[in-house]
């Protein structure tokens, strides 16, 4: 009993390689990892990758629609890749939209510990509902979640609609996957770095 949590630590850690093999599998491309930060992602898939969850975000759940008419930017991972047994990692690219025009790409990535077996995927927006938000976000290098300017989930009412307590919140992060709208998901201790892909 006494080696079961030095098993779990180390077969932990032994899978955080795995993730980034996970999340370059998931794209579909056979090229090789990059060691940089555009770690097997171009501009070109990147994009119709955000196009895609979005038009899958709006058709699941409508009511975010009234989110991204009011958000001066919206930051969309389409598929974040969280994996480890005990200790593990989540990885993911997306990039920043104005109106329908991308201003920059993002990665998020960061450890997480607890009660977690094996992989999952999931898409993740952030709607920077204010300009201060934005600046704060764009002015912090790596910026962490949870911490700073803080997002909170949106919530939605019976009716699949946004709230309007929501709608005022500076940055508000909506959480999907295949099986629908996760509620009240965020990330915490995750950073987001800019990168710049080919």
């Amino acid at each position: 009993m006494s080696h079961f949590p030095r098993r779990a630590i180390l077969l932990g850690i032994v899978g955080l390689p795995a993730l980034a093999a996970c999340s370059s599998s998931n794209s579909g491309s056979s090229a090789p990892a990059s060691s940089s930060t555009s770690e097997g992602s171009d501009r070109a898939k990147i994009d119709r990758d955000v196009s895609a969850a979005l038009a899958d975000l709006y058709a699941k759940n409508p009511g975010t629609q009234a989110l991204a008419k009011n958000a001066k930017a919206i930051l969309v991972f389409p598929s974040i890749t969280k994996a480890g047994l005990g200790i593990g990692g989540l990885y993911g690219n997306g990039a920043m939209r104005v109106g329908s025009k991308t201003v920059g790409y993002y990665n998020v990535a960061g450890g997480t510990f607890g009660l977690q077996i094996g992989a999952q995927q999931f898409s993740q927006a952030y709607f920077f509902n204010n300009t201060e938000a934005l600046d704060t976000f764009k002015n912090a290098k790596g910026f962490q979640l949870g911490a700073g300017a803080s997002a909170v989930a949106a919530d939605f009412g019976a009716n699949g609609e946004i709230s309007s307590s929501t709608l005022k919140k500076p940055v508000v992060v909506v959480t999907w996957g295949q099986s629908g709208l996760m509620a009240g998901a965020t990330i915490e201790g995750a950073k987001i770095t800019e990168i710049n892909p080919s």
